[in-house]
C-alpha cells in the first residue's frame, strides 16, 4: 500500500514505511498484513525505497517467527529487530529514542537487487509533498530540517536545500525536508 506519511504525532517523524501483521480481513475469512510506504519517501530513489521495503520485511519475518521485534508502540526497535534486518541484508544503526531502526542498504545488497532496482528506478514517477513542511517558518533562523533514510538530521538554509540533492555518506540516500 501506498499513501501519506505525514509526520507521526507522537514522535513528529514523517513515517517511511510501516508494517502490521493481520491487519486486513480476506473475504475467506483469513487476513494479509499491513504494509505500508509513505509517498514522501519515494524521492529517496530506488535504493531507498527498496531500504523500506526491506525494514519493513524485516518486521514480516519477526511476525512470521513469533519473535517480538519492537516496543514503545512499535517505536523502538530491539536488537531481535537488528538480527532480522542484518539477514535481510541492511547495514542496521542505533538511532535516539528508537533503537535499532536506522537501516540503509549495503552496497552488497543493492548489488544482489541490481534488476529489482533497475525496474523500481523505472517506475518511480514522482513523490507526495509533505504536509505543511514544504519551506522553513518566516523568520525562522532554523533553517530547513532535513532527514535521511537511515535517520540521520541536518538543519540547512532553504536556498541551500533547493540548489540540488543533499546525499547521506552514510546510507546514500538523499535528505528530504
Amino acid at each position: 500500500m501506498l499513501g501519506a506519511g505525514s509526520p507521526d504525532s507522537v514522535a513528529g517523524t514523517m513515517t517511511l514505511g510501516h508494517f502490521a501483521g493481520g491487519r486486513w480481513h480476506r473475504w475467506d475469512g483469513g487476513s494479509l498484513p499491513d504494509v505500508f510506504t509513505g509517498g514522501e519517501g519515494l524521492d529517496r530513489g530506488a535504493r531507498g525505497v527498496l531500504g523500506v521495503a526491506l525494514h519493513e520485511a524485516a518486521h514480516e519475518a519477526a511476525t512470521a517467527r513469533q519473535i517480538q521485534d519492537t516496543s514503545r508502540q512499535g517505536r523502538y526497535h530491539n536488537v531481535r529487530y537488528r538480527r532480522l534486518a542484518e539477514e535481510l541484508g541492511l547495514a542496521v544503526e542505533q538511532v535516539d529514542r528508537f533503537g535499532w531502526s536506522g537501516t540503509a542498504v549495503p552496497d552488497a545488497t543493492a548489488a544482489a537487487y541490481a534488476a529489482e532496482l533497475e525496474g523500481l528506478a523505472g517506475a518511480l514517477m514522482g513523490w507526495r509533498r509533505p504536509e505543511g513542511r514544504s519551506a522553513a517558518r518566516a523568520g525562522s533562523n532554523n533553517g530547513l530540517a532535513a532527514r535521511c533514510g537511515c535517520g540521520r538530521r541536518v538543519r540547512v538554509s532553504l536556498a541551500t536545500y533547493r540548489a540540488g540533492p543533499i546525499i547521506c555518506g552514510v546510507c546514500g540516500g538523499r535528505f528530504t525536508g
